[in-house]
């Protein structure tokens, strides 16, 4: 419940965000109409919330190429997903297969119901069934937690105000406005985005911890999800995924654009690896399951 509701709060602090923003604008680019700018932009983030809902889904496989597959097409993901599924008692979701090398995966939709787990060609290779068990396990979790929707709007939101903030930055740049105006605009364009990514990240984090621990006690086995954390993180670091945008990459179990090394951990759209594997390491011992 903390989680929930610290996850919620962040959320609600986006939101603000980006109303800030229209108020801002509001006040320099409508003579001063600070009010107005700001339920222009609460409605807009509305309104790209009910877009969010109701075609996340549509919008991240279209971006990756994810294509639907079907128990012919995909035995194995769906023969493991069913699995995971009669142990959590949760509903079948789609399947999906992104065409990359890139180890990795990812779920999507708005509910249980309506949820698609999307696994990479390049992790079919990489893991063992065991191993890719403990990553779908860990997808199901987020199915379980609705964080897909959550991220799914995050995401959205967070890349609105990215978005918006590029404007303000292009027209304290060159037009022509008082010095202070200008000012309050460069402000805005450089710690907006800042503000959105550091939230974003925050509620990133807190859900792929939680999505880690109910994954791995769906299936039992701590350790299998551990190995393959290890295996995609460095798998991520030879081959980062060339399509998509970084907006989307909390969705995914590992980071697809950039790998650990030299990243600055306050940045990172996920937790430290090293923390999430002793977490597991820590969960097998506590709990008993060596698989």
């Amino acid at each position: 419940m903390n989680v929930t509701l610290r996850t919620m709060g962040l959320f609600m602090v986006l939101m603000l965000l980006f109303t800030g923003i229209g108020y801002v604008l509001g006040g320099v680019f409508m003579e001063g109409n600070w009010i107005l700018g700001a339920a222009l932009f609460l409605g807009l983030a509305a309104i790209m919330n009910v877009i969010s809902y109701f075609l996340s889904a549509k919008i991240v496989l279209w971006s990756y190429r994810a294509k639907i597959v079907s128990e012919a097409e995909a035995p194995r993901l769906h023969k493991l997903v069913r699995g995971i599924c009669l142990k959590a008692d949760l509903p079948m979701p789609r399947i999906a297969i992104v065409p990359t090398q890139n180890p990795n995966a990812f779920a999507t939709g708005r509910n249980k119901k309506n949820a698609v787990v999307a696994a990479t060609e390049g992790i079919m290779v990489l893991l063992s069934d065991d191993e890719l068990e403990g990553v779908l396990a860990h997808e199901m979790a987020h199915v379980k937690n609705r964080d897909i929707l959550i991220m799914s709007v995050a995401a959205t939101i967070a890349g609105a105000i990215a978005f918006a903030s590029r404007m303000v930055l292009w027209n304290s740049l060159f037009g022509r406005r008082g010095n202070g105006n200008m000012i309050l605009l460069l402000v805005v364009a450089v710690t907006a985005p800042i503000a959105a990514m550091l939230i974003q990240l925050a509620i990133s984090r807190n859900r792929e911890y939680k999505a880690d621990r109910e994954g791995a006690l769906m299936i039992q086995r701590p350790l299998a999800l551990a190995r393959a954390l290890e295996k995609l993180e460095k798998g991520n670091m030879r081959k980062p995924m060339q399509r998509g945008s970084p907006a989307t990459s909390s969705l995914f179990i590992v980071n697809p654009f950039r790998g650990g090394g030299m990243m600055i951990s306050l940045f990172m759209t996920h937790p430290p690896m090293d923390v999430r594997i002793k977490r597991l390491r820590e969960l097998a011992d506590e709990t008993g399951f060596i698989g």
